[in-house]
C-alpha cells in the first residue's frame, strides 16, 4: 500500500466517498503515524485501533455496495477526542491522577455523537491537563505532551494532546474544548485552526458553571473548521443554552458572504497586555494583508476593558469542584492534583458567597464594555498569544517585553470571547525567527459565526499556510 500523506478533513472525506481512498487505508496510515510519532510527543493517552477498524471497514462495504449516499460528510475521516470529554467505549481521564485507570464510558457526549452520525470514526483520546487547567499541557497521570514543530517546546492548552496529533499529521482532526482559549491557543502554538463558535452553538449539556466552555476542533484549514461546525452545530434540550439552527451552511459561506462595509478593528494588547514584539509583527501583518485581501480598513482601536484575565481566574475555582468528588477525592487525595487545581480549590472551600458576586459584577461590566467597543467595530483582531510556545513542561514565562507578569498573562487575549460568548477563530500569521507558528485571533459578533470564518478563508487563500509541521 502507497503511504498516504495527510490530508484535510474535506479531502479524505470526498475522496473516501468517491471511492478513491478507502477508509481502513487511510486509518492504518494514521495508526502507523502514531505508531512512529506518538512516542515523542505524547498526544494519545488511548488508542481503541480495533474499534476504529470496524467503523472503517463498515464504511468501505457501504461505499463498494453503492450506498455512498448513506453516509454523512465526514464519513471515514479518523479523528482523536480531547480526553475530557466522553466517548463510548474507552474511559475519560480528565488528565487527572483521581480518574486514571478508570473503566471504559458507556455513552459519547453528544458532541462525539454528532462526529459519529456524520461518519467520523474515532481512534483514540488526547491528553489534557488536569480538567483543563493549564495553557500547556503536562499532568501527573500523562506526563508532557510536545509541539511537532519543536519536541522541546509545548503545544499549548488545554486541548494540547489534540493540535500535537494534528499538526504533525497523525490525523486529519481532533476535538477540542475551550473555557479560556483551550483550543485557540493550541491552534497558534501549533499551527493549526481553531474555532471557539459563539456560546451554545454546539451543545455542551455538561458545561462548566461558568458558562465559558465550548467545544470545538483542532484542524488544518478553515473549510474544516467550517464542516466540523455545519456537523457539530445545533440545539440540545439537556443544554438550556444551546442556540436554535442558524440558518446557514457555514461551508459555504467562507467562499460567499459579502464582507462589503465591515469595520475591522486591530488591538495588539487590548490596552493591557505586554507581547512579544516579533509575536505582535506578525500578527499586525497578516491583519493588514487579511484586510488588504478582503478590500477593508483596518482601524486601530483604543481598547478599554474591565480586566478580562482577573475576571477569568475568577469564575475557575467553580469549575474545579464541579470537576472532582469532592466526597471521594477532597481533601484527601490533594497531594495527587496539579498544584494549580489543589491551590484553587484550597483558597474557595469557604469563599463566601459575597466573593462569587464580586467577580459577577466584574463580569458584568466586562459584558457591558464590550457592547461599547462593537458599537464601534463589527470584528476585532489581535494576536492569539502573547507569546510564541514556551517550554513543554512549563511554567509560562513570568517576563514578557521586559514586564513580569501572571502566569496567565502568555495567553491574555483569548479569555475575552469565553466571558462575553463571542466566536473568535486563531488561523496562522507566520513563523518567528526560532521558526515557531503565531496565531492571529479574528473575533465577532455574537452568533454571528460566519464572519470570522469567512475572514479567517480570505488570509488563508492569500496566504497559504502549511498544514504539517512533518509529514510524518
Amino acid at each position: 500500500m502507497a503511504a498516504v500523506e495527510p490530508i484535510t478533513v474535506v479531502d479524505a472525506a470526498t475522496s473516501i466517498r468517491g471511492g478513491r481512498l478507502g477508509a481502513v487505508e487511510l486509518l492504518e496510515e494514521c495508526l502507523a503515524r502514531i505508531e512512529r510519532l506518538d512516542p515523542a510527543l505524547n498526544a494519545f493517552t488511548h488508542l481503541d485501533p480495533d474499534g476504529a477498524r470496524r467503523a472503517a471497514e463498515h464504511v468501505d462495504r457501504t461505499i463498494a455496495a453503492g450506498r455512498a449516499d448513506e453516509l454523512g460528510p465526514l464519513a471515514g475521516v479518523p479523528f482523536a477526542v480531547k480526553d475530557l470529554e466522553d466517548c463510548a467505549g474507552m474511559p475519560t481521564g480528565h488528565g487527572s491522577l483521581l480518574y486514571q485507570g478508570g473503566p471504559p464510558v458507556e455513552a459519547d457526549s453528544e458532541h462525539v455523537a454528532r462526529l459519529r452520525r456524520a461518519g467520523a470514526i474515532p481512534v483514540g483520546k488526547t491528553a489534557a491537563p488536569e480538567f483543563g487547567t493549564l495553557q500547556y499541557t503536562r499532568s501527573r497521570a500523562t506526563g508532557t505532551t510536545r509541539n511537532p514543530w519543536d519536541t522541546s517546546r509545548t503545544p499549548g492548552g488545554s486541548s494540547g494532546g489534540s493540535a500535537a496529533a494534528v499538526a504533525s499529521g497523525m490525523l486529519p482532526f481532533a476535538t477540542a474544548s475551550d473555557g479560556g482559549g483551550s483550543t485557540r491557543i493550541p491552534a497558534s502554538f501549533s499551527g493549526l485552526v481553531g474555532l471557539k463558535p459563539s456560546h451554545g452553538r454546539i451543545p455542551h449539556p455538561d458545561a462548566d458553571p461558568s458558562q465559558t466552555a465550548c467545544y470545538g476542533a483542532l484542524v488544518t484549514t478553515v473549510r474544516d473548521a467550517a464542516r466540523h461546525l455545519d456537523v457539530a452545530a445545533g440545539p440540545h434540550d439537556t443544554d438550556r443554552l444551546s442556540l436554535p439552527p442558524s440558518g446557514h451552511r457555514y461551508e459555504e459561506l467562507i467562499d460567499t458572504l459579502p464582507l462589503d462595509g465591515l469595520r475591522i478593528g486591530w488591538s495588539a494588547d487590548l490596552g493591557f497586555a505586554p507581547v512579544d514584539p516579533e509575536v505582535r509583527e506578525l500578527a499586525a501583518a497578516a491583519a493588514t494583508e487579511l484586510c488588504a485581501a478582503a478590500g477593508l480598513d483596518l482601524i486601530d482601536v483604543d481598547v478599554e476593558l474591565t480586566d478580562p484575565v482577573a475576571t477569568w481566574l475568577s469564575a475557575g475555582a467553580v469549575s474545579s469542584w464541579l470537576a472532582i468528588d469532592a466526597h471521594r477525592h477532597w481533601p484527601d487525595r490533594a497531594d495527587e492534583m496539579t498544584p494549580l487545581v489543589a491551590a484553587d480549590l484550597r483558597s474557595s472551600e469557604d469563599r463566601p458567597t459575597r466573593t462569587l458576586v464580586t467577580g459577577l459584577r466584574r463580569r458584568l461590566r466586562l459584558q457591558e464594555d464590550m457592547a461599547r467597543l462593537f458599537e464601534r467595530v463589527d470584528v476585532l483582531m489581535t494576536p492569539t498569544t502573547a507569546v510564541v510556545a514556551f517550554a513543554a513542561e512549563g511554567p509560562p514565562p513570568s517576563v514578557i517585553d521586559g514586564v513580569e507578569v501572571n502566569p496567565a498573562m502568555s495567553v491574555p487575549f483569548t479569555m475575552l470571547a469565553n466571558l462575553c460568548w463571542n466566536p473568535a477563530i486563531s488561523v496562522p500569521a507566520g513563523t518567528s525567527s526560532e521558526g515557531l507558528p503565531v496565531g492571529l485571533q479574528v473575533m465577532g459578533r455574537r452568533h454571528h459565526d460566519e464572519v470570522p470564518l469567512r475572514l479567517a478563508r480570505v488570509l488563508e487563500t492569500a496566504r497559504p499556510w502549511p498544514h504539517t509541521a512533518q509529514a510524518g
